[in-house]
């Protein structure tokens, strides 16, 4: 057991959420009951994962991706109300950590899809001032286009979309989970064959096939699955902490 406010200091502190100038607030988004036994993790806090955190009896329930996005209605009405509802009628504490999930560098998403896909020399690089927002890579030897798009398919039970130049050779890789189709000119800047994300742009098709370098939409929720995961893991063997990981089946 620990105390919620002990507990959100100390993840402050180990996800160096200082670091980061985020889309929404990391750390506690609703406050909940004050001592913390048993958790629950998942992508998002939607009204199907509250539900089953509920089931689960969590004190607390850990996300990626919360609530309060910049620039989203501030009013707490329709499908918010009924979400915050539900976790405070529970005494449900929600804690929700962005960008500082995916860039920390033993259990951030970016580093565990790495670890997952067998890559080498696994380095992050810093874009916009973030450190560790882009990672790369390389494999041992080089791999078709087509053999890297099963290998995806296969850790991450989803089937990527694929676009650029299937016949190159893929030797050294650049990634970054989620939404980040945009950081696709960093990708190349770093000199990779190919770069992985979550989802896709229209524009980025054509940017793949001009850049020349191969693009893959591994899947936004697919992803991001790893690094709460391995939060949840790592609270469990810190303060040992129940842990439950609630997946959906969201095909974004």
């Amino acid at each position: 057991m620990i105390a919620r406010q002990d507990l959100a200091i100390h993840l402050h502190d180990y996800l160096d959420c200082g670091l980061y100038s985020d889309y929404a607030p990391n750390g506690i988004q609703v406050e909940g009951c004050e001592n913390i036994t048993r958790i629950c993790t998942a992508v998002s806090a939607s009204q199907s994962i509250i539900e089953k955190a509920i089931a689960e009896k969590a004190d607390a329930l850990f996300v990626h991706h919360g609530y309060f996005w910049r620039g989203e209605n501030a009013v707490i009405t329709g499908m918010k109300r009924q979400r915050l509802g539900e976790l405070m009628k529970h005494n449900i504490n929600l804690f929700a950590y962005h960008l500082p999930l995916d860039c920390h560098s033993i259990i951030g998403n970016n580093v565990c899809l790495g670890q997952l896909l067998g890559l080498q020399a696994i380095t992050g690089h810093t874009v916009n001032k973030m450190p560790n927002l882009i990672w790369s890579g390389g494999f041992s030897a080089p791999m078709a286009a087509m053999n890297l798009r099963h290998l995806i398919n296969n850790k991450l039970h989803r089937d990527p979309l694929v676009v650029g130049d299937l016949d190159k050779p893929i030797r050294k890789v650049a990634w970054c989970t989620g939404a980040a189709q945009d950081f696709i000119e960093d990708a190349y800047a770093l000199g990779v064959d190919a770069y992985i994300s979550g989802e896709i742009s229209e524009r980025t098709y054509y940017q793949a096939h001009e850049l020349g370098i191969l693009f893959i939409a591994a899947g936004h929720h697919a992803s991001e699955r790893l690094g709460i995961q391995a939060l949840g893991a790592y609270l469990n063997g810190k303060f040992s902490l129940e842990h439950q990981f609630i997946d959906s089946d969201n095909p974004v």
